[in-house]
């Protein structure tokens, strides 16, 4: 099924630009409100629910329209709002219910209709988004995320809408959403209600057992619901939730939502999901210390999605992208510039794993597939991290807060964006969103320059040049002298660019963008691309791939380190053992980038050496692993517990 998945992305990539645009068409619908009547029997897993749409036509004789609902769910009826039936027919391929208007609807006048429906959400039925749980109803717990589209949804993450919720459950059971929330108890029953007024996307409930941990930190209240083993992390984790809140809340403004619940799911759900006042984590997002970059993605989702959203998918950088450079930004702040300046590292060469698609065709990637992450989260966050760099931290910091007041509870295009940094900083950004946004692709530079003496001391005169016809970009230079350094920047137009810098001490270097601002490539970066494409494919199970990449990772750097793990890593996990060893050796003879290859390469080869019974060579690869210190990942309590009990290999089940 993975092949499946990675064979309709290459597909979906090659579609034409006029496919794109039909794909993110804005719907012919606005959808203001949903009332939702449900009643949920989690001993069962199941649930039953009529569910009012009030929409506005925004064409002229519209005489259908689709939503999606999760094919697990079956449509017993719909009907207008005199209770006359609207013919319904269900598509399984695309998981939408397509009505028939017996009359064109009115142009801007409104509409409620009403669907009924039942059936199983278990966690085992497919997705809408394949491979990914969004809805799961237990015994003891459940959850009901947007994305499931548990009800009818109509511009899916575009068209933003109020909820009116009532939900019954079995006595004993609280039902958390987005909204002001009351309970009545009906018979057996508790039955709640929870009212979301403001446009946004609501809808995304659980249903709990017991009382919630509540945290107070940097004025936050946070109730978080977390079960088993997780129930120990609930105060860390409120805590720094707390933290971010604030800081978030004092570089991009009020939030919709000053305090948080926050509620665990389950393995094979997203790491985290955020509703409006609400953040879902799976369990593998909760460590025995808290996740700060998962956290800082999903607390400033309450302004990038609740709060102001992109207007169509081609624009989900805005979201995705700010998610993510909110993640760098708090590790700035929690850890320094350094700190921010290597994850931004990863970040980038995650961007460039694909690098033929603008960011302002989104529309034509799969909806959470590695593509449209490394296009709208990592090229996003690379991009917004660029800007700054251009409009100078004051201006930058001002556009992000001005952003978010202005275009509160609405949707926003990349056009929107960029009028408010052009109207903060004064500056004209269009080439800046035309080679950023709306191009594909990324420059090499090659430098060339000459030295002369002169009257003052020294000139530099020399040129950039890149292949990129279109591009123009500021770029730091940085000229190393037997003095003080000179700085110059650089206006690259064009595929050649002169520049000319004086200087009193005798220069010994020139280095083009010292600081690495500008996304770009460079055979180390090629290098990093190629393994981050590998691991992609490995992640897949796409090995025969996998090893293409990372062979073409070590065409150009024949001692990566990395690489040469990685490949090990799949022959390792095809049961090649002598050529995994043979790779985990090519590792150790590298240049040890990332330093955490030495002590992993010297583990492996341990297990190797268990597997193959030779017990004395395995503790010497243990023993060897311990002296280099190295502790990633819990490398050394790995390397201390072989060394007491031999290394086994996994067996696999037999079907």
């Amino acid at each position: 099924m993975f092949r499946n998945r990675t064979l309709a992305a290459v597909l979906t990539l090659a579609l034409s630009a006029c496919a794109a645009w039909s794909q993110d068409r804005r719907s012919r619908i606005d959808v203001e409100q949903y009332t939702i009547d449900a009643e949920v029997s989690p001993n069962t897993q199941s649930l039953s629910a009529k569910v009012s749409v009030r929409f506005i036509p925004l064409d002229d004789n519209i005489t259908s329209a689709a939503f999606e609902l999760n094919n697990a769910l079956n449509v017993s009826r719909v009907v207008d709002d005199k209770g006359k039936q609207i013919p319904a027919s269900r598509n399984q391929q695309d998981f939408t219910v397509r009505l028939s208007f017996e009359q064109p609807l009115v142009k801007g006048q409104p509409v409620t209709i009403t669907f009924y429906y039942d059936g199983k959400l278990s966690g085992q039925e497919d997705s809408p988004v394949y491979g990914i749980k969004f809805a799961a109803l237990h015994p003891d717990f459940g959850f009901l995320l947007y994305p499931a589209r548990w009800f009818p949804v109509s511009g899916y993450t575009t068209d933003r809408f109020s909820t009116d919720l009532h939900v019954t459950v079995p006595m004993g059971y609280t039902v958390l959403g987005s909204g002001l929330d009351s309970k009545e108890t009906v018979g057996d029953k508790n039955k709640f209600q929870v009212k979301f007024e403001r446009p946004s996307f609501p809808g995304s409930i659980a249903i709990v057992k017991g009382a919630p941990v509540k945290s107070s930190s940097e004025g936050v209240s946070t109730s978080l619901y977390f079960r088993g083993p997780e129930v120990d992390m609930a105060q860390a984790y409120g805590e720094q939730i707390g933290k971010t809140m604030a800081y978030f809340t004092g570089m991009f403004g009020l939030p919709p939502y000053a305090n948080l619940t926050v509620v665990e799911t389950e393995e094979g759900a997203p790491n985290g999901y955020a509703a409006p006042g609400m953040v879902f984590l799976a369990p593998r997002g909760i460590g025995k210390t808290p996740n700060t970059k998962l956290l800082a993605n999903q607390v400033s989702r309450q302004w990038f999605e609740e709060l102001v959203s992109p207007a169509t998918r081609n624009h989900l950088w805005l979201t995705n992208g700010l998610a993510a450079y909110s993640e760098l930004l708090w590790t700035e702040h929690e850890k320094g510039p350094g700190a921010m300046e290597a994850q931004l590292h990863d970040v980038m060469v995650e961007s460039l794993t694909i690098d033929t698609v603008p960011m302002i065709q989104a529309a034509r990637l799969e909806d959470y597939s590695p593509e449209l992450w490394a296009l709208t989260g990592g090229k996003g966050a690379t991009v917004i991290n660029m800007l700054r760099y251009v409009m100078g931290d004051e201006n930058f910091f001002k556009t992000l807060k001005a952003y978010t007041q202005q275009a509160a509870w609405k949707t926003t295009t990349t056009d929107d964006f960029k009028k408010v940094a052009e109207n903060v900083s004064g500056q004209d950004l269009g080439y800046f969103f035309i080679q950023w946004i709306e191009s594909s692709g990324a420059p090499e530079f090659k430098l060339e320059y000459t030295i002369f003496r002169t009257q003052k001391g020294f000139r530099v005169m020399g040129k950039i040049a890149q292949d990129l016809d279109t591009f123009r970009m500021p770029v730091d230079l940085k000229i190393e002298t037997e003095g003080n350094p000179e700085e110059k920047r650089v206006e690259v137009v064009g595929t050649s660019s002169e520049f000319s810098v004086d200087t009193f001490g005798k220069p010994k270097s020139v280095v083009i963008d010292p600081n690495n601002r500008v996304l770009r490539y460079s055979p180390q970066v090629r290098v990093a691309v190629a393994i981050r494409r590998g691991e992609q494919y490995a992640e897949l199970s796409e090995f025969g791939e996998a090893l293409k990449q990372y062979q073409k990772a070590l065409e150009t750097s024949r001692t990566s380190s990395l690489a040469h793990y990685r490949i090990a890593e799949v022959y390792f996990l095809q049961n090649n053992y002598q050529q995994a060893a043979n790779s985990f050796r090519d590792a150790l003879a590298g240049d040890i980038d990332p330093k955490w290859t030495e002590v992993w390469s010297h583990i492996n080869l341990g297990k190797i050496f268990d597997i193959t019974g030779q017990r004395e060579r395995a503790v010497n690869e243990y023993n060897l692993a311990i002296r280099t210190k190295d502790d990633t990942q819990g490398a050394q309590e790995e390397a201390g517990k072989y060394l007491k009990t031999p290394y086994e290999r996994q067996r696999r089940v037999e079907q």
